[in-house]
């Protein structure tokens, strides 16, 4: 065993062979306990020394357990691996004297672990199972790990081999090429290509097995074409669509699957429905796609967003039209729908295909056709006058139009903090196992860990040391190296529960209230270092009993608190004699409301303390934390030149400073300094690529909702311009809080917000920009404005922002998303060469003025100028629907200022 024990400790797995050869059970048994002490052992030390002795370590335990599944769980653990997997040759060699039905089991255990997915991991499975002669057990894992070993054969030796070739001689290759489109994800290495016109790859090698009877075709297509119904995101989906473009079915085996591509067309993602959709024109073409199945996968895809495929479709019904002219009374109703569709192209070709076969139309199909053709917009209204004569919608009374916007949000009350330990602990560990920081269940929790540390400290200590067993700092670690993580990142209430357990030690807890908190870092670590400021003050006191409660608990959900709550917290304090955490007080400065508090002011210096007169006199004040400084740049639109001639990025970036609030400066901690100085974006750069934590900002400061915003900036910048997810996640909290009407700061952000690359972060923008609008807050203008600064300075996409407005004017609230585009439209139609997709917007546009008609102000400069340049461009063709749509709205006196009808609702109020 010492040999054992000293070859484990220098790493020298070779050597663990020999001295496991010359050890009966008896002494393996003995050893294994060792084993398992250095095993705890090495997880303290330093990354070179655990990697020293990693490989020996497994290497001895796998050879000493006598337990499968104990074996199993000693080689899956991730303490024991490195990027290489497992030395699995050698762990074959100390297990060749077991006997083959353990080995079977172990090969099964360790094929059903998660960890157990490298190569090395099915090499060892693959020779257990050999031995054991049992079969093959088939994981996700062991799948993954067959993938990368058969793509490193492809480079083994002089040269390189063709896959077809090594998947040919793989022992298991039919059963591990059917469960390729099982898993959840296909296995990374699938999509292993040295260039995009790589013929040697996975499905072009799987379709030669099955040509050559390797595999079995039927098999092959059933499992991908399966794979394709069950749907995913298209990387998941993209293996199986090449499988089947690969096996290049026939034609028998396409018609055998009709069902299949139907179902494809219509729920599948762009690119699958798009290679169903031409397995059906071929079927169709060949007359396997009956009249009947047409129909009803048609109802489907006209309705879908993509236009290449609705418009695919619409070519597809126009052939079986042509063909055939008895199957109009079964077609032209499904080709009617396409009246709904949100591109006024689809619909104008939709009706003039319905044009072109009318003649057969029966009279009481051409009444449903008229009907149908009642939804269509003032662009289309005068061709389906020439098809159907009066339309049944002429008839019906004008309905006063009605904007439809969502309730304001009520602030919540915060509530009371847990009345009992268990109901504490059980929130706390929630907390902490899911490290969330997020307002309020996070406020509720630290202020009842003060309130109950003081009143059932021995209660409290307990429950939470049975809640957070698992726990990594809870368990036997080295101190320093818990006070060391804890000094780089306390957490939110783990370095507060760490301190009641005697887990972290009183020099980090000192050190962490005494430095200077992010401070002269960028927003992000500023906003962040407020929250460990509190965290560390708290953990400091915790254990004193000197805190009854804290007093920047928030009154609402939203963090904002109330003067008069505030001010019974300090009376209260007072009758105590107890003197309030600096960085508690502080924060609490920074949430209370401030507008119209005169009373509470007098309440405050009433009570004659140092917190008293300092809460009074921030009342009176009534001042933003940062006063935000314009950007200036509205005079500069449009650029001279060609919209796309830009410089570079830096140089066209749109960002805000702020100004600087000498009381926040001087009378504050040194952790709420930062936000009180003034701030150049520019001078003072952010490297914070992710929004990580950014849940509690809006609560730290619920009162200035612009110098957040402006803070925040680069963040949303970077979710624009260069694609970085989740910066414009926030903005619904920041507007939720309410307040005065949005500044330039808020607006911008939220034009960013809407401009950003992924779709949930537009949505996100466009739930603030709704809910901005129901409180009356939104500067439509304003927004227009900063809209157009950011495609002048080529920061953000105009389809983007196009897909943000059609998805806001889709909720009812056409005349706010009308308003808003009108004032940015001037600037975007004064180029010699206009923005790409421009269309796109002027087409949202048109949409929201059918519905509601012209805003005020009169038509939008620069809209007649550009529908009359002809052509067929969408952005003429679009300028020119816009402006009838203009036209025929003020001419029947609706708008903006026609009166009567005009109005807003909320959903509470459609409710009513």
């Amino acid at each position: 065993m010492s040999e054992l024990l000293t070859a484990v400790r220098a790493g020298r797995k070779e050597e663990v062979v020999r001295a496991l050869a010359g050890m009966d059970r008896a002494a393996r048994k003995e050893a294994l306990a060792e084993l398992k002490s250095l095993r705890k052992e090495a997880r303290g030390w330093g990354w070179s020394e655990r990697a020293t002795v990693r490989h020996a370590l497994l290497v001895a335990g796998a050879g000493c357990h006598t337990g499968a599944a104990a074996c199993a769980a000693w080689i899956g653990g991730q303490d024991l691996r490195d990027w290489s997997g497992t030395p699995y040759a050698l762990l074959l060699n100390v297990l060749a004297d077991r006997d083959p039905a353990w080995l079977g089991d172990l090969a099964h255990r360790l094929a059903a672990r998660p960890s157990t997915s490298t190569e090395s991991d099915y090499r060892l499975i693959q020779e257990l199972v050999r031995v054991a002669r049992c079969p093959l057990p088939v994981t996700d894992g062991l799948v993954g790990g067959w993938v990368t070993s058969v793509n490193s054969a492809r480079w083994q030796g002089k040269g390189r081999s063709r896959l077809v070739d090594i998947l040919r001689a793989e022992p298991h290759v039919a059963t591990l090429a059917t469960a390729l489109f099982e898993g959840t994800e296909p296995p990374p290495g699938l999509f292993w290509y040295d260039r995009a016109d790589m013929t040697d790859d996975w499905p072009n090698a799987l379709a030669a097995l099955a040509g050559e009877g390797v595999l079995e075709r039927r098999t092959l297509a059933d499992r991908s074409v399966s794979r394709l119904l069950r749907g995913g995101k298209p990387g998941d989906l993209r293996f199986s669509l090449t499988m089947v473009r690969a096996l290049e079915l026939t034609e028998d085996e396409e018609a055998a699957r009709v069902a299949d591509w139907i179902a494809m067309a219509s729920d599948g993602g762009s690119a699958v429905a798009g290679h169903a959709q031409q397995v059906l024109v071929r079927l169709d073409a060949r007359g396997a796609l009956s009249t009947h199945a047409l129909a009803d996968v048609s109802a489907s895809v006209l309705f879908r967003t993509e236009k290449k495929l609705v418009r695919a479709q619409l070519t597809l019904l126009g052939a079986a039209l042509r063909r055939d002219g008895a199957t109009a009374g079964q077609l032209l109703p499904v080709i009617a729908e396409a009246f709904g569709h949100e591109d006024m192209d689809i619909r104008g070709r939709a009706l003039r295909l319905i044009g072109r076969h009318l003649s057969g139309a029966t009279p009481a199909l051409r009444e449903d056709l008229a009907f149908a053709a009642g939804r269509l917009g003032p662009m289309h209204r005068a061709a389906a006058r020439d098809l159907f004569g009066d339309l049944p919608a002429d008839d019906e009374p004008t309905v006063p139009y009605e904007e439809t916007l969502p309730p304001v949000p009520e602030p919540r009350p915060l509530g009371a903090a847990a009345s009992t330990v268990a109901e504490l602990v059980e929130e706390v560990s929630a907390l902490i196992k899911s490290r969330s920081r997020e307002a309020p269940s996070f406020e509720r929790a630290l202020d009842g860990l003060v309130r109950h540390a003081r009143t059932d400290r021995t209660a409290l200590t307990e429950g939470l040391r049975e809640a957070l067993a698992g726990v990594w700092w809870l368990d036997d670690q080295p101190q320093d190296r818990v006070d060391r993580w804890f000094a780089a990142d306390p957490g939110g209430l783990d370095v507060v529960a760490a301190a009641l357990l005697g887990r972290v030690s009183g020099g980090p807890v000192k050190n962490g209230r005494k430095r200077r908190t992010a401070t002269g870092t960028c927003a992000h670590a500023a906003l962040n270092g407020v929250l460990y400021a509190r965290v560390w003050e708290v953990a400091a006191l915790l254990p004193t009993g000197q805190l009854p409660f804290l007093l920047a608990t928030p009154t609402w959900h939203t963090g904002a608190l109330e003067p008069a709550e505030l001010v019974e917290r300090l009376r209260t304090y007072r009758h105590l004699g107890t003197r309030p955490g600096p960085v508690d007080f502080a924060q609490a400065l920074l949430r209370v409301r401030r507008s119209g508090t005169e009373a509470e002011a007098v309440e405050a210096a009433l009570l004659g303390t140092e917190e008293g007169d300092r809460l009074a006199a921030w009342l009176r004040a009534d001042e933003p934390v940062a006063r935000v400084l314009p950007h200036g740049l509205d005079s500069h639109l449009p650029t001279p030149g060609d919209w796309h001639d830009r410089g570079a990025p830096g140089k066209r970036w749109v960002l805000l400073s702020t100004g600087e609030h000498p009381v926040l400066a001087r009378e504050f901690p040194r952790a709420f300094q930062w936000l009180g100085r003034s701030h150049h974006p520019l001078l003072n750069p952010c490297y914070h690529w992710t929004p990580e934590r950014s849940g509690p900002w809006s609560a730290t400061l619920p009162q200035d909702a612009e110098a957040v915003a402006a803070w925040l900036m680069p963040t949303l910048l970077h979710g624009t311009d260069e694609g970085m997810r989740g910066g414009a996640w926030a903005l619904p909290g920041l507007v939720e809080a309410g307040g005065p009407p949005g500044g330039e700061a808020l607006h911008l952000a939220l034009a960013y917000g809407l401009g950003s690359r992924h779709p949930d972060d537009r949505l996100s923008s466009v739930d603030a920009l709704l809910i901005l609008a129901a409180q009356d807050r939104l500067d439509p203008a304003l927004l227009g404005r900063e809209l157009a600064v950011l495609i002048d300075h080529d920061l953000t996409k105009v389809n983007r922002l196009a897909d943000a407005a059609r998805t806001a004017a889709t909720t009812g609230a056409y005349r706010t998303v009308l308003e808003v585009l009108s004032a940015a439209l001037p600037s975007l139609l004064g180029y010699q060469r206009a923005p790409r997709a421009l269309g796109s917007i002027v087409a949202v546009a048109a949409e929201c003025a059918e519905q509601c008609g012209p805003t005020a102000g009169g038509p939008i400069a620069g809209l007649a100028e550009t529908a009359a340049r002809g052509g067929s461009t969408q952005l003429v063709r679009q300028a020119a629907r816009l402006l009838a749509a203009w036209e025929a709205g003020a001419g029947a006196g609706v708008g903006a200022g026609a009166g009567a009808g005009a109005g807003v609702s909320t959903d509470t109020d459609t409710a009513s």
